[in-house]
């Protein structure tokens, strides 16, 4: 990727049986201000509504699967696969990007650089809900 590209961000939600949490992590990334979110999530064959609440946002998902898996690892593992995107950004069930302009934010903190990242990390807040 150069510099002056917009990059494109791969989001990868990996989730079992998360139906209390997962749609304000999905609301969280369909709200971004940036346009060139790639968002897949992928789910180990959740026993509750978890898929449902997936089929709700599907417009907004680039890909999903819900199918058994192996474990977290192989979860990740398949969501990288699918992933096409400049980063890949793991954000967990339950996890929620901080605002509305997040990855708008880190796009233009990458524009200030000389040379591009290899990982971007950020602050996190914790909150006891």
């Amino acid at each position: 990727m150069e510099m002056n590209q917009q990059p494109t961000f791969s989001i990868i939600t990996i989730t079992y049986n998360a139906e209390r949490w997962l749609e304000r992590t999905i609301l969280s990334v369909l709200s971004q201000s940036y346009p060139n979110i790639e968002y897949i999530l992928i789910d180990g064959a959740s026993k509750d509504k978890t898929v449902e609440i997936i089929k709700q946002y599907e417009s907004g998902i680039a890909s999903w699967i819900s199918e058994p898996d192996k474990g977290l690892y192989d979860a990740m593992n398949k969501g990288l696969k699918l992933a096409t995107g400049d980063y890949v950004w793991f954000l967990n069930a339950g996890d929620t990007l901080y605002t509305a302009d997040t990855v708008q934010r880190i796009v233009a903190s990458l524009k200030k650089k000389v040379s591009l990242p290899d990982v971007i990390y950020g602050e996190t807040r914790i909150v006891d809900a």
